[in-house]
């Protein structure tokens, strides 16, 4: 028998990179991911319904670079855009009300 010495012959095996699921979501959340499809429903060449479906996954920072910030405009998700909001409903209702009071007030003095 021979005896083998295998701790010479110690090369790095060359193949894919290992990488964990961290690296791979820190990858995607830098980077942004788009999944796009469409699903629809005919019969008899006759469209009965279609649905359009995009994902964009990515970070924060990264949809702000993107041009997306939707969020912090919807009354229902930031709470500064619901303020606003809410700013704005009441601007208006008492310019509402200041025209009806002075619509009032003209057909009063016409009496």
């Amino acid at each position: 028998m021979t005896d083998l010495d295998f701790a010479r012959e110690a090369y790095p095996v060359p193949g894919p990179q290992n990488t964990n699921l961290a690296d791979i979501l820190e990858r995607v959340l830098d980077k942004g991911i788009v999944i796009a499809g469409d699903i629809k429903i005919d019969l008899l060449d006759i469209e009965l319904l279609t649905i359009r479906l995009r994902l964009f996954v990515a970070s924060v920072d990264t949809a702000k670079k993107a041009g997306i910030d939707w969020w912090e405009t919807d009354p229902a998700l930031s709470s500064r855009a619901a303020r606003d909001a809410l700013q704005d409903e009441n601007r208006e209702l008492r310019e509402r009300l200041e025209a009806l009071e002075s619509k009032q007030d003209d057909t009063q003095t016409e009496r």
